[in-house]
């Protein structure tokens, strides 16, 4: 069972350098997580003011509830907060149980993915190895998730799952059943609870159009095109500078694609304990070091899309979907 290729820091930076880079403060993670929620409710307090601001809105909001996944994807780093215990409970009140995400359940699926990643034991191969994929099935899968299939299909496995349904007997329904509950029960009652608010302060048709639509729209896509971006089409899956990618992203691509140095995969991928708000700093040094030459990096989504979606001939008994 091979394990994914490392890199020593010492090789790229000085022992200054590594320590400035790996320096955690502890005000970065609440104050991301504020962030995070000040532009949802700014997001919302626009539309609401005025409705012609909906569709930029749901953008946003859709946004920033991946904003919520990547911050809780800093937490099982332990990058929020220095203290492992701060650092859990912030996570699990701020961001899981908002989207349906569970830290305990997340934690050990992730960190399974670094130590495997891009080889066959990896369990995120399943979103790379299919690419790259035709530009029409590429289509319908935005398709899917803009008209909230996505969404819909992903929520009755998970809320199914949680309750014992559809699993089918055997080693691991139990505890895949268990880990469906983490998820699922912070978030009903989340947004049970979030309901009421809104509606008590007679905007309940926000709740649908400004969090739920979001989540069932504009989330799933972005997800989708986080994920395309991080690992499809990686040149070398046994070159740890080259098996994730690093994606240029200007101010337009990082408030409705990707927030909070999401796009600076490789760098994480190459040193997975560095907080998200030093992978820009990482990035400058390896520049002008001459690494990033050497590293997967391009220069925008678009032109990931491009590489992810090139034309390939299929055999006539395969079904692209």
């Amino acid at each position: 069972m091979p394990v994914a290729k490392r890199v020593k820091p010492s090789d790229f930076f000085t022992p200054d350098e590594w320590t400035t880079l790996t320096r955690r403060y502890r005000f970065m993670g609440p104050a991301l997580i504020a962030h995070c929620w000040g532009i949802i409710l700014l997001a919302m307090a626009l539309a609401i003011w005025q409705p012609l601001f909906i569709p930029l809105s749901i953008m946003l909001i859709g946004t920033r509830q991946l904003g919520l996944a990547i911050l809780e994807h800093e937490a099982a780093h332990g990058g929020l907060y220095p203290d492992k215990r701060v650092n859990d409970i912030l996570s699990n009140l701020f961001c899981g149980p908002a989207y349906g995400g569970s830290l305990a359940a997340y934690r050990p699926y992730h960190l399974q993915h670094h130590k495997y990643a891009q080889q066959a034991e990896d369990p995120d191969l399943i979103l790379s190895k299919p690419f790259p994929i035709s530009p029409a099935s590429l289509r319908r899968k935005i398709i899917r998730d803009l008209t909230g299939q996505t969404f819909i299909k992903q929520r009755r496995t998970q809320i199914a799952h949680a309750f014992g349904l559809g699993l089918k007997p055997g080693p691991g329904a139990e505890n895949r059943s268990q880990t469906a509950r983490q998820a699922v029960m912070p978030f009903l009652i989340f947004n049970l609870l979030f309901l009421i608010l809104l509606t008590a302060l007679g905007y309940g048709w926000a709740y649908f159009v400004l969090w739920l639509l979001p989540m069932a729209t504009w989330f799933p896509l972005v997800t989708r095109l986080r994920n395309i971006a991080e690992h499809a089409v990686t040149p070398d899956a046994d070159d740890p500078l080259r098996h994730a990618r690093t994606t240029h992203a200007n101010w337009i691509e990082r408030a409705l694609i990707a927030p909070y140095w999401v796009n600076y995969h490789c760098e994480h991928h190459m040193f997975m304990h560095l907080p998200c708000y030093k992978l820009p700093k990482a990035h400058q040094l390896l520049h002008a070091k001459g690494i990033t030459q050497k590293m997967e990096v391009q220069p925008d989504y678009i032109t990931v899309l491009k590489k992810a979606c090139t034309p390939r001939q299929l055999p006539p008994s395969i079904k692209e979907t």
